[in-house]
């Protein structure tokens, strides 16, 4: 029989996997994984990407080895690895998940596909979240949407028939697997671990425990680690399905809204279900125009900030968490050590970066991808522009550092964990280190501009000039047209079968995407 190879990307799982589940019913099935050097050699790649990808791959090849499989887990670029396999053991047909990538997998996925066309060997590509790939209109997407998420789960059968000799010489055995890849090696003590077993309890503990105060925690960084799912790196990597997630969701908010209607578990549970549309919402609008992730959504806004003229004294004090507002810097310091951070304050590193360092949003966007263990670019990116304000359809959000920090961290507690330097400043004064007088500065063991830095700018001042810079922008060109253009193409409608389908309005969907 023809050989059915299974092509692992960001769906590692054997649980409801339609490829392997259509490979397994047609033939023998040769399950491959490969390590792209051109992918790796990427800026928004880093080590603690790599990191969760080989847990899950170690445990991935485990599960497929109950089924009678084994993973070739094989480097090399693609097609030509492909084509390596397709000489060895005569490939009939590839199946794999579509993926809504950066420009590289892009770019990779539609060689594979010419090469594909070329060769007679045919590609079944299949939607793993509710994506949908050539979407016309958008007024149906929601339809789409929970048509795919309530199709029951793809089952898999108990044993599957292998393709013969597929012990090939450049096979990994798992222990062996490269410990890091990617351009950034930055260490990351913090970060969660791959796997889908690590998905699967994280889900149980959330829904059972841990997200009865979602909705009123997942704000703040004190409370949010606990309180959010933590699903949002296995979902990325697939080690655990979107249409799992939402199903399992879906029953224990059925069972919490039966118990108390008005009860924190029905209001979080409520909260977390908007958050599993969104994630699809953004990457969808990655998929329908992948320009997105290097140039202005709103063409209108391009020449607003200079992408080759970044300040590179703003630009490295915020990456590496020495702008001198402390809570900034705090945020920037978790997420280096934890690869997390919850969304309102992803949020708000952006905002600082696009207004009050007045950064051109590309470069800041690429350093947080390799930050974040959880980096999904189709929200990555549709993100970083809505909060830099060049989408032209949604609302300016200029964040006060200084009162987030106050309405977030009060007492100062979560300051002085991630800025030792500031662990003896009392609440009156850790917000803003800069108004301590000298003698406060001894008395608390801080010396400004040694131990801690002086501010790189007045924040107050910088945020007025934003507005002031924008405002102009906007009043010296007509950007109307445009606007309208992508509010048809890319804003939310939630149509219902009681109203009138909704016209396209501001896209308000800023809210938290915490997972």
């Amino acid at each position: 029989m023809a050989v059915q190879l299974v092509w692992f990307k960001r769906d590692l799982r054997v649980a409801d996997h339609a490829p392997l589940a259509a490979a397994a019913a047609a033939g023998p099935v040769l399950p491959v994984y490969v390590i792209e050097p051109g992918y790796w050699q990427q800026p928004d790649t880093a080590a603690r990407h790599w990191a969760f990808i080989r847990e899950s791959l170690v445990e991935l090849d485990q599960r497929l080895v109950e089924l009678g499989l084994a993973l070739q887990i094989l480097e090399g670029e693609l097609p030509a690895v492909f084509a390596r396999l397709h000489a060895e053991h005569g490939i009939a047909v590839i199946h794999t998940h579509e993926e809504t990538g950066n420009a590289w997998t892009y770019a990779r996925d539609r060689a594979v596909a010419t090469w594909c066309r070329q060769t007679g060997v045919a590609l079944h590509e299949t939607p793993q979240f509710g994506v949908v790939r050539g979407l016309r209109n958008r007024d149906e997407w929601l339809g789409h949407w929970e048509r795919r998420m309530k199709a029951p789960q793809v089952q898999m059968p108990a044993s599957v028939v292998a393709a013969p000799d597929v012990t090939l010489q450049v096979r990994y055995a798992a222990p062996a697997l490269p410990e890091a890849l990617g351009q950034d090696q930055t260490p990351c003590p913090g970060r969660q671990a791959g796997g889908r077993n690590a998905g699967l309890d994280l889900m149980a503990s959330f829904l059972a425990e841990r997200g009865e105060t979602y909705r009123q925690g997942m704000s703040s960084p004190m409370t949010a680690e606990q309180v959010c799912s933590r699903l949002s790196a296995h979902i990325a990597y697939g080690t655990v399905s979107l249409r799992e997630i939402v199903q399992t969701h879906r029953q224990r908010w059925l069972e919490a809204k039966a118990a108390a209607p008005r009860s924190y578990w029905s209001q979080s549970l409520k909260s977390f279900e908007s958050r599993l549309h969104w994630h699809c919402h953004f990457i969808q609008k990655l998929e329908d125009e992948p320009s997105i992730e290097w140039r202005n959504l709103h063409r209108g806004y391009d020449g607003l900030r200079d992408e080759d003229r970044v300040d590179p004294r703003r630009y490295t004090a915020w990456a590496q968490g020495e702008t001198g507002l402390p809570f900034v810097d705090a945020c920037m310091r978790q997420l280096a050590h934890d690869g997390w951070i919850n969304f309102r304050m992803r949020a708000m590193l952006v905002a600082f970066s696009s207004y009050h360092l007045w950064l051109h949003w590309r470069e800041p966007a690429q350093h947080l991808a390799r930050l974040f263990t959880d980096y999904e670019p189709g929200i990555h990116y549709c993100q970083f522009q809505m909060q830099s304000g060049t989408t032209g359809i949604n609302t300016l959000r200029i964040y006060n550092p200084v009162k987030q920090s106050r309405d977030q961290d009060p007492d100062g507690a979560y300051i002085r964990r991630w800025i030792p330097a500031l662990a003896a400043v009392p609440a009156d004064w850790i917000h803003e280190p800069w108004r301590l007088p000298t003698g406060l500065q001894q008395r608390y063991g801080v010396k400004l501009g040694t131990d801690y830095p002086w501010p790189v700018v007045d924040h107050e001042q910088a945020a007025r000039e934003a507005r002031d810079k924008i405002k102009a922008h906007r009043a010296s060109r007509h950007l109307g047209r445009e606007s309208a253009r992508i509010r048809r193409q890319h804003a939310s409608r939630t149509p219902s079968p009681e109203r009138p389908r909704r016209k396209a309005k501001p896209d308000s969907r800023q809210g938290e995407l915490d997972l």
